[in-house]
């Protein structure tokens, strides 16, 4: 399932090592795409909607499923 959130507080590669880091410790397989300018990452993932935001809000980033 690929799926497109709002990262409003990722704005550098560490925030983008981060929550690629977090996502990719728990599926190793997940495809990620980073828009740093829009602030966003699209994730296809085995993982669900609520696991992916829980991940990288672990990071340490809020996270909005964008429609």
């Amino acid at each position: 399932m690929t799926e497109t959130f709002s990262v409003p507080d990722m704005h550098c590669g560490k925030c983008r090592a981060k929550i690629e880091d977090a996502l990719l410790d728990v599926d190793e397989g997940a495809a990620l795409d980073f828009d740093m300018e829009a602030r966003e990452v699209t994730v296809d993932s085995t993982l669900g909607t609520k696991a992916i935001q829980e991940l990288i809000q672990a990071a340490g980033y809020a996270a909005v499923q964008k429609p």
